[in-house]
């Protein structure tokens, strides 16, 4: 069987398909690029900036907010380590009681906080001594404080006896 080759010049659709499909993968692949590129282009928020000061005296771990930013309260995650080991059970911030933990803690760790851990402002928490490794006088202590993921101080201090 022979094809006429004037009938297919004169059917104008079947020219168009590939042509239509091409195109149509083209700006398929073009608004994809434009998607993953402002996707992975897009600036990461900045962490805040606070100067914080840390001190521990026997069981007790306070932090005071001496300038910069203002702290999230209800987004603070604090990492403890006791001479480079770090604590089988972190703090939970905020809390009011937690295992491993004494009741109480003050300001931005509390539960009860008002949110914002603010310049002049300290905060506190007392390790149980069912926590390991104990808080004892001598010891170095490390406190890695971050907010909603993002780190904002690694303070370290010596345990001072009460």
């Amino acid at each position: 069987m022979r094809r006429d080759s004037t009938a297919d010049a004169r059917r104008p659709d079947r020219a168009l398909a590939p042509v239509a499909g091409v195109l149509l993968l083209a700006i398929t692949v073009v608004l994809a690029g434009g998607v993953v590129t402002v996707a992975l282009g897009a600036p990461a928020e900045p962490a805040p900036t606070a100067s914080l000061s840390l001190s521990a005296t026997d069981d007790r771990i306070t932090v005071a907010h001496r300038g910069g930013d203002a702290l999230n309260a209800s987004g603070l995650d604090v990492r403890v380590s006791v001479d480079g080991e770090p604590l089988a059970r972190q703090p939970p911030v905020p809390f009011f009681s937690a295992a491993g933990f004494r009741p109480g803690p003050t300001g931005a760790f509390n539960a009860a906080s008002d949110g914002d851990w603010r310049v002049g402002g300290e905060a506190s928490f007392r390790v149980a001594g069912t926590n390991d490794p104990v808080l004892e006088p001598g010891r170095t202590v490390t406190l890695e404080i971050s907010v909603d993921g993002r780190p904002v101080a690694t303070l370290e201090t010596v345990v001072e006896p009460e």
